[in-house]
């Protein structure tokens, strides 16, 4: 370490994405590297430093490290940090809302310190008597999306029949329990014997299947929901969301939060059964959590009293080391984490 005047100059090791990717990602598309940063932000500045914590690997990543000129869903830049939320402490600030020591969660860097220049969709931790990983997923974007998938795109009602595909991901666990919570008969999907288990017997869901083990996913949901489907809240995309549109009943409403399956095809498949949306009045409605972001507090503050009684359950599956964090992410496409899949850079 370099210390003088207003430099504090440090290592810093950092993920970087080496070129754009077509089709299933590898482990070899980044590299791990180590440069050097100032821990001081200029006088001038409006910005801050953080010492991140932990990373959350979420797979809305894939479309990011792949080129693309979309305004609304920027590519990486190549040889630089791949960037996406992760906990972190305020090691130095100019801005007015942060100071040194706040714990905060929100949009950054993979690497051990960023320089935010212009700190935006970063949020105070408001509790730190739960672990601070959860503001990674259930008390983070995960939770957030779970929450407003549901209860404001999908309103739920009593009694109503709810489907969850990748449902023992960080936002299908959850997903699953509020939609529970509300009333609802649910019903999840995964793709192994662990994670249909893990939906039944900790997670509370009413039924699960594993979708690798049906080669019919109509007849497999018709057999879950003899009277249909009222929501639908969509992670995967493809052959199953063709099948639950044969099967959502009227009114029925549909969260696309996600579509797992098609990020890694270079064709992405078609849908055939999108006219059972007309005659049966369904509501497909594609969501971003970032235009909830206002609502954030206001969820914390409906779901804390649930997670610290223990009646909201949370299976994280933990990488250590910013070196393990390129095969972390790489995971998530092949279904090898259980739960939401958290990288450790330090603990604190």
């Amino acid at each position: 370490m370099a210390d003088g005047g207003n430099e504090e100059v440090v290592s810093n090791k950092q993920v970087i994405l080496r070129e754009y990717v077509t089709g299933f990602p590898k482990e070899t598309d980044m590299y791990v590297t180590t440069s050097s940063i100032n821990l001081r932000v200029p006088e001038d500045s409006n910005g801050v430093l953080l010492k991140n914590l932990y990373l959350s690997c979420d797979p809305y990543m894939r479309n990011r490290m792949k080129y693309s000129e979309e305004p609304d869903f920027a590519s990486y830049t190549l040889g630089s940090p791949i960037v996406g939320f992760g906990v972190s402490k305020v090691v130095d600030s100019r801005h007015p809302e942060y100071k040194k020591g706040d714990l905060v969660w929100g949009y950054t860097g993979w690497e051990e310190y960023t320089h935010l220049s212009e700190p935006q969709a970063l949020f105070k931790i408001p509790n730190t008597d739960v672990p601070l990983s959860y503001y990674t997923g259930l008390l983070g974007m995960a939770g957030l999306t779970a929450y407003v998938g549901l209860h404001d795109v999908c309103s739920p009602k009593k009694g109503e029949y709810v489907y969850i595909s990748a449902a023992s991901g960080a936002v299908g666990q959850l997903v699953g329990q509020f939609a529970k919570s509300a009333g609802c008969y649910v019903v999840g999907s995964a793709g192994s014997k662990e994670k249909v288990d893990l939906l039944k017997n900790k997670f509370g869901f009413d039924e699960a299947f594993n979708y690798k083990e049906e080669n019919d996913l109509d007849a497999a949901l018709k057999r879950y929901f003899p009277e249909g489907i009222d929501i639908y809240f969509e992670n995967v995309g493809g052959k199953m969301l063709d099948a639950v549109l044969l099967n959502m009943r009227a009114h029925g409403r549909i969260a696309v939060c996600g579509m797992i399956s098609q990020y890694n095809l270079e064709q992405p498949e078609g849908v055939t059964n999108l006219g059972h949306i007309i005659y049966k009045r369904v509501r497909l409605q594609g969501f971003l959590v970032f235009d909830y972001f206002p609502q954030y507090y206001k969820f914390v503050d409906a779901v804390l009293p649930d997670i610290k009684q223990g009646k909201i359950k949370y299976v994280e599956d933990i990488s250590e080391g910013l070196e393990s964090a390129p095969a972390a992410l790489i995971g998530l496409f092949s279904g090898r984490n259980v739960g939401k899949q958290v990288v450790v850079v330090c603990r604190e």
